[in-house]
């Protein structure tokens, strides 16, 4: 009876320790993760500089449909402020939870240029491990690997599946994702293509954008960040660009074929919803 009663005591002092290490174990998670969701570089990696914001701000809980069709959707890039409620979404994509997840599986990285031409298949892992470290001004965009379409979205439906994206649509389209992660200074130099919204999760993103018929003077494999460096400054009034840097909680809407150029100040977790 006594050996009963003892093997009891030391089963429950086991299990009682068992739990006391998971509960720290996911005390430090939860400190590391923070509300970086894990993803914070620090400041001596990121790049402070968010520029000027000569974008209209809006806030999305009073604005109508009818008003964002004909005073945006057609004609002016937009920051939208409370569109959306990710909180749900932002916490599945912390480090700890992608990397669990989805660490082993396979993702598809194109080069940081305009044109984007070279495809390379790593697992998400080794992507976030080797590869998603900040950018020097110096490497061309053709020279740096970028998280960001071109995935089987099958593999992260699940994850997709919670993200509660932008409620506004143009008449006759659908939406179509694309998610991201990039080390900060990294980013696609400028291009166009359809109408959308772009929401960061984790980080900051600036944007520099120009209307369809106002060309950016850039060179196609030259990195947004040494454009910045480098063009942005001796760039006269009449050419400089619109421009903004959007934080988690704020929407940005470009319309259809606007000149767009994207740099990630930090490291950052973004969704684009383009509509087609």
């Amino acid at each position: 009876m006594e050996l009963w009663t003892a093997l009891g005591q030391i089963s429950f002092r086991l299990a009682l320790l068992h739990f006391i290490v998971l509960l720290e174990v996911q005390t430090l998670s939860d400190h590391q993760e923070g509300a970086d969701g894990g993803w914070w570089c620090g400041p001596n990696l990121s790049v402070e500089d968010e520029g000027p914001c000569n974008l209209e701000v809006v806030d999305g809980s009073s604005l109508s449909l009818r008003h964002f069709l004909d005073s945006y959707a057609y004609s002016m890039p937009v920051v939208i402020t409370g569109l959306t409620d990710n909180t749900k979404f932002r916490s599945l994509c912390s480090k700890w939870n992608l990397l669990t997840t989805y660490g082993d599986r396979q993702v598809r990285l194109s080069t940081a240029n305009t044109y984007s031409y070279t495809k390379v298949d790593v697992s998400f892992r080794d992507y976030v491990d080797d590869l998603l470290r900040p950018q020097s001004p110096d490497v061309l965009g053709s020279d740096t690997l970028y998280m960001f379409g071109d995935n089987n979205l099958s593999e992260w439906r699940s994850l997709l599946d919670v993200y509660e994206p932008p409620v506004f649509l143009l008449p006759g389209t659908s939406r179509a994702f694309s998610f991201g992660i990039a080390g900060p200074g990294t980013g696609v130099p400028f291009h166009w293509h359809g109408p959308g919204f772009s929401e960061v999760i984790y980080g900051r993103k600036r944007w520099f954008l120009y209307p369809p018929d106002e060309g950016p003077p850039f060179h196609p494999n030259m990195s947004t960040l040494s454009w910045l460096r480098n063009v942005y400054p001796g760039l006269p009034p009449h050419q400089a660009p619109l421009q903004c840097t959007i934080r988690p909680g704020q929407v940005l809407y470009f319309p259809d074929r606007w000149w767009h150029a994207t740099l990630n100040l930090d490291t950052s977790i973004f969704i684009s919803t383009f509509l087609g």
